[in-house]
Formats: structure tokens, C-alpha cells, sequence
């Protein structure tokens, strides 16, 4: 498909009443894998999860917030969850138009934009970013939080989240396209070097640690994307999914010990704009 001619600078019009991209910007190849996108789904336990611990974190950031975006929305579960959840719209960003296509939020604008283009309609538009599942993918993750940040006004905030633990590296997270995973140490250094603080954040995930440890050892030598993506997330049934669902709530939050993913609130300093 063609995408229609992309107008730089343009605003952002209303939300549309079907589905549509908004192409301000040209699609373009990501490191992620598509196959992912067929697997994750609302259902899924750990992105249910992973919006539990988004609610037990950030509840009052995002209720207060009054233009919120998601850089890498993907499918759109993040955005449909906080529409389910908050009642809110959250702009949703991406160059990869397989999974745009696929979005299911109902509310949300959906655009193709490349955040490095920088366009001047955008600048400090945003007081909540979300960068959920993202950062990791990044080769140069300076260069890419320094772009987030040109969205963002002085004190507003960036939600992240990351895959934890860079013992737990397999061949899982190079089929997803992973560069690394993180420590709360190397989280906030990456963030503080683009002037931005830290203001909450836990590990989560932790009755799930031996579960990557499995999968480390299960996925060695396999070379096939689709095939490790599959066996490394998918749940393979709803008995299996709603067990894993069920685990992965045994844990305190927010918790600073260990997890499979780590999620932090970051606010950027005033004195950098």
C-alpha cells in the first residue's frame, strides 16, 4: 500500500471515527519481530500483567495526565488497556505498519512517525510518554531517548519498561531483536544522561525468574525466529496462561529485589529545555 503524502509539520487532526494510520512519516523496517505481534494479546497473561503493575505504579500520573503518547505502540494492547482502564486517549507511534495495521485501540489516534524527524507540531506535546518493551531494541539508546525527550515538556514524564536481568540474554531476546536487557543501574544512567530523574520504579516478575532460566536453556541452539518466538512467549493454552496469570501475582509491589522486567518513572529536569 502506498501510504497517503506525508505533510511535515502537520497537527494532529481529530481521532477518526474508523480506524486509520496517520502516516507522518514513511513506514520503515524495525527490529522486532513480527511474529510477536501474533502471539501477544490482551488475553496474554503477561501483558496483563504488566498493566497491573502500570496501574500500581503510575495511577496518578496517568489520571492527572492531560495528552499522553505511546513511541512503539505496536498493536495497540498499551493504548486499549489505559482506554479500558482510564478512560483516556494515548497517541500512538510507530514505523512498523504490519503491527499498525493490527492496532486495536478504539479511541487513539494511530500514526506512523518516526520520532528523529522531530516535527515541530510535536515538540513538548506530550506530558506522559510511554516506552514500553522499546528501549531494548535500540543499538544507540541515547540518541533514541534524547528524540523521546524533544516530546516531552520540562517536567513531564516517561513510563518505561524493559526486559530485566542481562544474565537471563538468550536467544529469545535476539530473535525479538534485543540489544540488551537492564538493571535499575543502567536504566536510570541511560535516562540521566538525557536529564532525566527518577521518580518510582520496581522490579517486577520475580516468580517467574526460574521460567527464563527454562527457557535460556530450552532455546539454546535453536536458529529459527517464528519457532523461538513461539516457544520462548506463547502460552500454548488458556489453562497454562491462566496459571502463569496467577504466579505472576505473587510478588509485592513495587519491589527492588529481582525480576523478568523492570518499570520506572522518569521526569525530565526542567533545567534541560
Amino acid at each position: 500500500m502506498t501510504p497517503p503524502a506525508i505533510i511535515a509539520g502537520a497537527s494532529l487532526p481529530a481521532a477518526p471515527s474508523a480506524r486509520a494510520i496517520e502516516y507522518l512519516s514513511a513506514p520503515a523496517a524495525v527490529s522486532m519481530a513480527d511474529s510477536w505481534f501474533e502471539i501477544a494479546s490482551l488475553e496474554h497473561f503477561w501483558v496483563h500483567r504488566r498493566f497491573e503493575v502500570l496501574r500500581r505504579l503510575a495511577s496518578s500520573t496517568i489520571a492527572s495526565a492531560k495528552e499522553m503518547a505511546e513511541i512503539g505502540c505496536g498493536h495497540g494492547l498499551l493504548q486499549r488497556q489505559i482506554e479500558d482502564g482510564f478512560s483516556k486517549p494515548v497517541t500512538g507511534f510507530d514505523l512498523n505498519e504490519y503491527a499498525l495495521k493490527q492496532n486495536i485501540s478504539r479511541q487513539s489516534r494511530v500514526c506512523c512517525y518516526d520520532i528523529f524527524q522531530c516535527d515541530p507540531a510535536l515538540r513538548q506535546r506530550f506530558d506522559v510518554i510511554f516506552l514500553f518493551d522499546v528501549l531494548e531494541h535500540l543499538a544507540d539508546e541515547q540518541k533514541f531517548l534524547n528524540a523521546v525527550c524533544f516530546h516531552l515538556p520540562p517536567q513531564g514524564r516517561l513510563i518505561i519498561n524493559v526486559p530485566a536481568g542481562q544474565w537471563a540474554f538468550s536467544a529469545y531476546d535476539v530473535a525479538a531483536g534485543h540489544q540488551r536487557r537492564y538493571s535499575i543501574n543502567t536504566l536510570s544512567a541511560a535516562a540521566n544522561r538525557s536529564s532525566m530523574q527518577i521518580e518510582d520504579w520496581t522490579y517486577w516478575g520475580f516468580p517467574l525468574v526460574p521460567t527464563l532460566a527454562v527457557r535460556k536453556l530450552w532455546l539454546m541452539g535453536k536458529k529459527n525466529e517464528s519457532e523461538i518466538i513461539s516457544q520462548g512467549f506463547d502460552a500454548r493454552s488458556s489453562v497454562l496462561n491462566q496459571a502463569l496469570a496467577l504466579l505472576s501475582r505473587c510478588e509485592p509491589l513495587p519491589q527492588k529485589l529481582l525480576g523478568t522486567s523492570l518499570m520506572a518513572i522518569f521526569r525530565l529536569d526542567s533545567r534541560s529545555r
